[in-house]
């Protein structure tokens, strides 16, 4: 099998807000050199991070502090050797002044940059808000000044986007010079976003630039499998983690995020695919 036909499998090790006292999170130093170095045994290559606090009792916050982001991400290095780095930058309001000062100071291969304004909203069954409506503000602006500044550190963007109108706009960014040759993450299953349905894979193929290329991120239980399985089949790139899901495909809870990378490689064997090594997944996706 070429290079070109095999998957570069993501590990989103944590999230932004998970609390790690009701779930199996990785907040500490080591314990994400730890969940990512499980993951790269399972396959995965690419480990999407985001920084959590270090201060006692305060690990379901995140953190900006560059000194704690070059700490996890030498670890995870370290642990994993040839693995990629996928920064999280995503904040709302406009001071975006944190994820720049870590884009600074790590200069990682990959960030993701987030496309397009959200309503983030989800619903209780007993019919109230399971948050406070919020707003996650990405004006043009916004994403101008984090994608110049990615350029800079010669970091390659990964636009998220989180509905179709997001994935239309990263053509228009592209149309304009704000993206080159954009890498789209198709982010289904929020509430207020994309559901997570394979049924949308066609359209959104179709709608993204000619030849760039494409990965689903899945959130949701394990209703997310299938939306996996065809994102395999159909050729796009693979991600999972413990800030997308805690549950594999049989209903199961995962212990950790190496369970999790173990189910998505059964995806991609499912289809007749490979899984691409460190090496291979630097040709396939910088």
């Amino acid at each position: 099998m070429s290079t070109s036909d095999k998957a570069a499998v993501t590990c989103a090790l944590t999230g932004v807000l998970t609390d790690p006292k009701q779930h199996p999170v990785p907040v500490t130093v080591a314990e994400m050199a730890a969940s990512a170095r499980e993951a790269f045994d399972a396959g995965a290559s690419i480990f999407h991070v985001h920084f959590r606090s270090q201060e006692p009792g305060l690990g379901h916050f995140p953190s900006w502090d560059p000194d704690v982001a070059e700490a996890m991400i030498d670890a995870i290095r370290a642990a994993c050797p040839g693995c990629i780095i996928n920064m999280s930058t995503g904040v709302a309001g406009l001071d975006v002044s944190g994820p720049l000062a870590c884009l600074e100071r790590l200069r990682p291969e990959i960030a993701a940059c987030n496309a397009g304004t959200l309503n983030y909203l989800k619903a209780k069954r007993d019919g109230t808000w399971a948050w406070a409506p919020l707003v996650f503000d990405n004006p043009v602006s916004k994403v101008e000044q984090m994608a110049l500044a990615m350029k800079e550190t010669g970091t390659r963007p990964e636009w998220e986007c989180f509905d179709v109108g997001i994935v239309r706009s990263v053509g228009l960014y592209a149309d304009v010079g704000i993206a080159d040759h954009p890498s789209y993450n198709f982010v289904m299953g929020v509430a207020s976003g994309m559901p997570a349905d394979a049924r949308f894979l066609p359209l959104l193929r179709e709608l993204k630039k000619e030849d760039c290329r494409w990965q689903v991120t899945a959130i949701g239980r394990e209703d997310v499998w299938p939306l996996h399985q065809a994102a395999a089949e159909q050729g796009g790139h693979l991600r999972t983690g413990l800030e997308d899901t805690f549950y594999l495909p049989d209903g199961s809870r995962a212990r950790g995020n190496g369970d999790l990378v173990e189910a998505l490689v059964q995806c991609t064997r499912k289809a007749g695919r490979e899984v691409a090594s460190p090496e291979e997944a630097r040709a396939l996706v910088l």
